[in-house]
């Protein structure tokens, strides 16, 4: 029985691994752990294991294999390092961290342990996804050119807590929302170097000035060009939270992925437009503790993880700097 804790619960996303956990019979949650007490009540106010205030302590308590993290953005990298020392697989909300500096620390921790990272890489399982990566690795795209991918959030303003308004502890709109589309863009072409140039903004939000509520990237993953923008400009009233969508085109032909409602379109030179059909959807947060039990590597690996956190950041820098385009 594989012995899980939460350390840190500060985002909805935490409810999908607890659900995960959930339904599992060879995944049992032995403790959590949030600091903030309105959180710590929110988020775990259902959780029937014991529910401290401190990482530390929850630590000291329990062994564990695998710690979920999910608190304030900027605490996250405490926490990994935290769990990784004392000796547990990590599995991460996104974003994983605020910072560059941050980023080197927990690479380099990772570097120097066999434990397994993983980020909630949702996009990755969808079944509209897993039929375009078929296509695009079946050849039927041809090679691929460019990536061009939406992402609009609803804000809720009223509903977000005040550290997600403060720079200090949320980081930026570019290590945080379009980290999916970049690591999907590193997945579909299988890049592993590049350069990364950002712009942010704030329409919407004139009572947070410090708060990006759109930003856009340009990316250059190997010769391919991905652009990628995302927002928390989604209409309130809107029946999606957000309508997320990309458009794969290559050599051959193109391929739209409408997340929103489960479908990919697919049109290429010697055959006209079709709806591909999809297999079941996998369950989102199923490939990481499936991995962990079976000591194999997780779908979203160590690596992978870390390098899309990388671009994120980077593109966070870039948007910091003028835009100025920045080589991953």
């Amino acid at each position: 029985m594989l012995q899980v804790a939460v350390l840190g619960a500060a985002h909805p996303h935490i409810g999908e691994a607890l659900e995960e956990i959930a339904w599992r019979d060879d995944v049992a949650l032995v403790a959590a752990s949030e600091p903030d007490a309105a959180m710590r009540e929110r988020f775990l106010g259902g959780v029937s294991a014991p529910v401290y205030a401190s990482h530390a302590e929850l630590l000291e308590r329990h062994q564990i294999d695998v710690a979920v993290v999910s608190g304030i953005y900027a605490q996250r990298s405490e926490a990994v390092l935290t769990a990784l020392a004392a000796g547990a697989h990590v599995f991460a909300d996104k974003p994983l961290c605020t910072t560059l500096e941050q980023l080197d620390e927990i690479t380099k921790a990772f570097a120097d342990s066999d434990r397994r990272l993983g980020l909630m890489f949702t996009k990755r399982f969808s079944a509209a996804t897993v039929a375009a990566k078929r296509l695009v690795d079946e050849g039927v795209l041809g090679e691929l050119a460019l990536i061009a991918t939406t992402g609009p959030h609803k804000l809720t303003q009223a509903n977000r807590p005040a550290w997600f308004f403060d720079s200090a502890l949320y980081g930026g709109a570019a290590g945080d929302l379009p980290v999916h589309d970049v690591d999907l863009a590193l997945f579909f072409t299988g890049a592993t170097s590049g350069t990364v140039s950002a712009a942010t903004g704030n329409v919407r939000s004139a009572d947070h000035p410090d708060f990006d509520d759109h930003v856009a990237l340009l990316l250059r993953a190997g010769s391919a060009i991905a652009t990628i923008e995302a927002n928390w400009l989604s209409p309130e009233a809107a029946e999606l939270h957000g309508h997320y969508r990309m458009r794969l085109s290559g050599s051959e032909g193109t391929a739209e992925i409408d997340w929103g409602y489960e479908t990919l379109t697919v049109a290429t030179h010697d055959r006209p437009t079709w709806t591909e059909p999809l297999q079941a959807p996998l369950r989102p947060m199923q490939f990481f503790f499936d991995a962990i039990i079976a000591g194999t590597e997780p779908a979203v690996t160590t690596e992978e993880s870390l390098l899309a956190t990388r671009v994120a950041l980077l593109a966070q820098q870039s948007a910091e700097s003028g835009g100025v385009p920045l080589a991953w």
